[in-house]
């Protein structure tokens, strides 16, 4: 019965993180939103960034007013700004209305990732079940990546009835998924952890003196730079099989299904070789591996299989890289993980920033210019690898 208790707190947490992976839904509909208001690659470009550069403003604020709002409180209200969102572009259908849809969801998306992870630790008080719990989480959102592009087909096919002018309909389906996950947790009486009394100023000034640590700040660009290769990778893969084979969008969708498969595999994968390895090797193993793939990607432009490949293999091996710079930080000051913490999420506004640049230099005929963006970050990453020591301190 205690076991069966457990659970019902635990179960709509978890559901939180499907609605973390919502954001990956920029890839295949920013596809749709390009064809319906004619913009170029460099404007569509920008559809990542208003979903991620919000990470870049409210997460270390809202990682400051969690302490007086509470978790759960945090949460609900990054829902709330997530289905308000998602209902805009019902009311009246215009690019303006569209691009602050994805505003709203950046923004509802960044103070769930603040909020939702440490909420896990009021339900969730083992160590070991805390680590698989989080584990799990990540899961659920790679999950919530996959159903991305289906839901947008599911939005064109069903309800706009192959009409692909409706493809804003995957809004409101999002915010009727987010509503119900909003509601479940409001039900649950999730226990509220104890107040920190830290002060705001404090808070605040604790976090940005960290950057100057060299370590600290070259961390920090890690995050920035691996988040950069996720959303980046995601944004152009469906692009690129449709500029290299002429591929139609129920193809498409197949790209980025194949990136976040490969993904949640390497993840898994990961998690069982680094209790057999050190993180750094398998760190720089990873990274070298995806510059060589990044280099067939480059030139293999006239074969399907080996772009999906491709693709894939970017998903696989940088799928574990975030969590290892996010734990290096952690080593290199661990009486500051608190700040830390409100530090590396900040950094994901990493997948607004690169996207923009990808649009710039890639063409309607090539997508080479996207794919040397995305090494010049794991070039960064492989600086990280290989030239970063982190000494623990005690």
């Amino acid at each position: 019965m205690e076991k069966k208790s457990k659970w019902m707190y635990i179960l709509p947490v978890m559901f939180g993180f499907f609605i973390m992976g919502f954001c990956d839904i920029v890839g295949i509909s920013s596809d749709y939103a390009q064809k319906a208001f004619g913009w170029s690659p460099a404007m569509t470009g920008f559809i990542p960034s208003m979903v991620f550069i919000w990470f870049l403003f409210l997460g270390i604020p809202v990682g400051v007013w969690m302490n007086k709002w509470g978790r759960k409180n945090t949460v609900l209200f990054s829902m709330g700004v997530t289905v308000i969102g998602m209902v805009l572009p019902l009311i009246a259908y215009t690019a303006v209305t569209c691009m602050i849809a994805y505003a709203f969801l950046g923004i509802g998306n960044a103070i769930l990732q603040v909020s939702l992870n440490p909420l896990l630790t009021n339900v969730v008080t083992d160590k070991k079940l805390l680590t698989s719990s989080l584990t799990a989480g990540q899961v659920v959102k790679a999950l919530s990546s996959l159903a991305g592009p289906e839901i947008v087909l599911l939005a064109v096919h069903y309800f706009g009835h192959g009409d692909t002018q409706l493809w804003y309909y995957c809004f409101p389906i999002l915010g009727g998924i987010t509503l119900l996950s909003a509601l479940w947790m409001m039900v649950t009486p999730i226990p509220r952890e104890k107040m920190d009394n830290h002060t705001a100023v404090a808070s605040f000034g604790a976090t940005f003196a960290l950057l100057k640590d060299r370590t600290i700040l070259l961390l920090f660009l890690g995050i920035f730079f691996v988040v950069g290769v996720d959303v980046a990778t995601n944004y152009i893969s469906s692009k690129l099989m449709v500029t290299r084979f002429q591929w139609v969008a129920d193809q498409a969708k197949f790209a980025p299904q194949v990136y976040f498969l490969s993904r949640t595999v390497g993840a898994f994968l990961g998690v069982l070789l680094m209790t057999k390895i050190s993180e750094i090797k398998y760190f720089r193993w990873n990274i070298a591996g995806c510059i060589g793939i990044l280099v067939v990607l480059a030139l293999a432009e006239h074969n399907a299989v080996l772009n999906l490949v491709c693709i894939g293999g970017i998903g696989f091996l940088c799928s574990c890289i975030f969590s290892i710079i996010y734990s290096m930080a952690m080593q290199a000051r661990p009486e500051k993980a608190n700040e830390i913490s409100g530090l590396m999420i900040t950094a994901i506004a990493g997948g607004g920033a690169v996207t923009p640049v990808i649009g710039l230099v890639m063409t309607e005929n090539s997508m080479v210019g996207g794919v040397f963006v995305i090494m010049a970050c794991v070039f960064y990453l492989t600086y990280c690898a290989f030239g970063i020591k982190v000494k623990t301190s005690l």
